[in-house]
């Protein structure tokens, strides 16, 4: 192969290629995505990082309870983050928080996207009647707060992490439906969709083999912004007493443990997880912030 070959090879970027250029141009997108990346190490390796379980009861003492940071149990160990009024190392508590928090962010995030994508391509591409009716629906939902909606869902079905994931399912689905519906209008009419509807092709392909997939950029951007919020509804409802049980630690209910002690001096009970749940929304706004400017040129700031 001469030089001018590798010179036309070279030129030629895949559309991947194009995308990592673009979107390491952002050094503040590439310091997101690197916390972002830490953030999800710790919690996956989170029962080999965590000093201890702190949600075993037989590895809990009293003894150790409030804590200071770099304070030493009864046995020797080292609390770096201090402990909370049950005598859990706060490092490990949200190491563990971290797990739950990320998890039902993620799943009501991927739960909300298939449905709402699936509904709003299909009024899209159904239109009439169908179309009119599902988003006068996204409308009214729309119409009110996500934290009210939330609560009163979380009324009804009582706590447990299943029933906040349903209830952030309820919440979000709108946001993906109208903008799937939105992408889907502008791709519906295009010479490719075209193309397919003329050779005859089941509607279920057209939609699942040409439609979907070409809705899914402005999907992913809304998918990060609303992962973060899930996350942080999901403390908010926690931080409230109507979220997760404390069976099932997440960083909102850490912060609701230790707000009683913050009177008396005790912050990092309720600090340190609201710096680490602070710190994971930051990374995944930014790092849909650059998605948004490289999906979508036109919006670049």
């Amino acid at each position: 192969m001469n030089a001018s070959s590798s010179a036309v090879l070279l030129a030629q970027d895949t559309p991947w290629r194009q995308f990592v250029r673009d979107f390491s141009q952002s050094r503040i997108a590439l310091f997101g995505l690197a916390l972002l990346v830490i953030v999800l190490l710790l919690a996956i390796f989170a029962p080999w990082l965590a000093p201890q379980n702190p949600y075993d009861l037989a590895k809990l003492d009293l003894m150790d309870s409030r804590l200071p940071p770099g304070s030493e149990s009864m046995l020797g160990a080292t609390f770096v983050l201090g402990t909370d009024g049950m005598g859990r190392d706060m490092f490990s508590a949200i190491l563990y928080g971290l797990r739950v928090s990320l998890m039902v962010g993620v799943i009501s995030g991927a739960i909300a996207l298939a449905l709402g994508a699936g509904l709003g391509v299909s009024a899209a591409f159904f239109g009439g009647r169908y179309e009119q009716i599902l988003m006068r629906i996204v409308d009214i939902q729309l119409g009110f707060p996500a934290i009210l909606v939330a609560l009163i869902l979380i009324a009804v079905l009582g706590p447990g992490i299943e029933k906040v994931i349903i209830a952030l399912v309820t919440v979000q689905w709108a946001y993906y439906a109208r903008t799937a519906r939105s992408a889907a209008l502008v791709e519906r009419n295009k010479e490719y969709m075209e193309a397919a509807r003329g050779l005859g092709l089941p509607t279920w392909r057209v939609l699942l083999k040409h439609l979907i997939p070409n809705t899914l950029p402005p999907l992913l951007v809304v998918g990060t912004v609303q992962v973060a919020h899930a996350i942080a509804l999901e403390a908010t409802l926690s931080f409230l007493g109507l979220g997760l049980p404390i069976t099932e630690p997440s960083l909102g209910l850490l912060i609701a443990n230790g707000y009683e002690y913050m009177l008396s001096g005790k912050y990092w009970i309720s600090v340190y997880p609201g710096v680490a749940l602070l710190l994971t929304i930051v990374a995944i706004n930014l790092v849909g912030d650059q998605l948004r400017d490289v999906l979508n040129p036109r919006l670049a700031r």
